[in-house]
Order: structure tokens, then C-alpha cells, then sequence
């Protein structure tokens, strides 16, 4: 690995008595070795109503987090974090980002090129402005639809820690389908108003709905285990 080390999301079902802990102390670099950064949230159904329990599965938890290796991500699994073995997760190599957060101030605009038919993860953290969440629902609702329901999406999904923490995660069959979904252009037929995102992001421009904002790029290394009863959302290709 490069000296920006792993990243890996992780998905997991697990007891509330099991979530709740992790999300007020998720693991941390001081006590875990070869752990840089962990963050830890409930996921959320994309598109769902605002008032329902899709909007907060508090059983259902995602993890994502900065490794210096493999070896560290294998050594955690094994020992204090056994019980997110029990679900999936795929480990990436950082490609780029757009903005930053406090939290991961080192990583550089962009590490390595990707080409436009090479499978991809798109992460994105934020920290909401509390008053801004009433625009922010009116504005992402129908862009959490978009990327549901598209079809080079393999698996798409968003998480939040209360109050301000939201986060979604998406693996996409290339490149240029993820780019094309973000810009409105081309898309499936039988998506509707394909410039749903791109003019969310105008919106955020014009004022912003977080505290802070980030969108990351990953290459999939890896997946491992099952989530929702099945595996190989990443696509495969020639060179993994």
C-alpha cells in the first residue's frame, strides 16, 4: 500500500446493544494498532420518508475507516472488532477528493489517475448545519432516488450518527457511469430528471447545507463476506 494506507467500508447487522456502543465510541487509532481514523453510523434507506424507521436503522450499522495495511484491517477482524467480521466490507485504494474534512486533512487532491471503465467507490461525510436540514431533505431526497435506482450503481446506500454526521456510500460499475449520474448527463433511459444531483449541487453553492462536505474517490481492492444475504457487488475486472 501507498503511504495513504487502506480504506475499507463495512456494513453489519448486529443488536442495538452492539450498535449504540460504537456509534458514541467508535474504535480508535490509541487503542486499535494500524487504525488512522474510524467513524461509525446507522444506516438509512435512501429515498425513505423522513418520519419512518428505514430513516435510522439503528441495528444496522456502517463503518468506514483508514488503515496503515491490510494486515492491521485482518488483525482488528480477528480480535477487538470480531463482531464486524460477522458482516461485509470492502477494502480501497484513495483515488481523489473533492473538499476535505478535519478529520482527514492529509490526503491529496488526487493520488493516483482512474480510467473511465474501471469499477469505483464514491464516499461522501458531512456535518450538517442544523437549520439546513429542511432544505437539505428537500434537495437530497430526490437525488438519493437517482442513485438508488440507478442501474450501474451496484450498491448504494446512506448512514448518519445524530445530530450532524451524514454520510453515502455507492459502488459503481465505472467511472464514467458515476461521472455522468453527478454532471446529469447521458444515464439510463428509464431514469427520470438525470439532472437531479447536479442541480442539488448548484443549490449547495449557493448556500451551503454542511458544516463541512467531502466527496471521495476509492479503487475497490477487495470484498469480503455478505450483506443482505449476498456478495460480489464490486464488479469484477481483469485486474483484481
Amino acid at each position: 500500500m501507498t503511504g495513504l494506507g487502506v480504506f475499507t467500508f463495512h456494513l453489519v447487522e448486529l443488536p442495538i446493544t452492539a450498535t449504540v456502543p460504537l456509534l458514541r465510541r467508535p474504535p480508535r487509532p490509541d487503542r486499535v494498532a494500524g487504525l488512522r481514523y474510524a467513524e461509525c453510523l446507522s444506516l438509512m434507506r435512501l429515498g425513505a420518508p423522513t418520519i419512518s424507521p428505514d430513516r435510522l436503522q439503528v441495528r444496522r450499522l456502517a463503518m468506514f475507516a483508514r488503515w496503515e495495511d491490510e494486515a492491521a484491517i485482518d488483525a482488528f477482524l480477528a480480535g477487538p472488532g470480531a463482531l464486524l467480521d460477522a458482516g461485509w466490507h470492502v477494502r480501497m485504494t484513495f483515488l481523489r477528493r473533492w473538499s476535505t474534512l478535519v478529520a482527514l486533512p492529509d490526503l491529496p487532491q488526487e493520488a493516483e489517475a482512474s480510467d473511465d471503465d474501471e469499477p469505483v467507490v464514491a464516499v461522501t461525510l458531512a456535518r450538517m448545519r442544523l437549520p439546513e436540514v429542511p432544505r437539505f431533505l428537500t434537495w437530497g431526497k430526490p437525488v438519493e432516488r437517482l442513485v438508488r435506482d440507478h442501474p450501474d450503481a451496484t450498491l448504494a446506500l446512506a448512514a448518519m450518527r445524530p445530530p450532524r454526521s451524514i454520510s453515502t456510500f455507492s459502488i459503481w460499475n465505472s467511472v464514467r457511469a458515476m461521472t455522468d449520474m453527478v454532471h446529469g448527463r447521458g444515464g439510463a433511459a428509464e431514469l427520470a430528471d438525470p439532472a437531479r444531483h447536479a442541480d442539488a449541487m448548484a443549490e449547495r453553492r449557493r448556500r451551503d447545507f454542511h458544516r463541512e462536505f467531502a466527496t471521495y474517490r476509492f479503487r475497490p481492492l477487495s470484498e469480503h463476506g455478505h450483506w443482505d444475504g449476498r456478495t460480489g457487488y464490486v464488479p469484477r475486472r481483469s485486474s483484481l
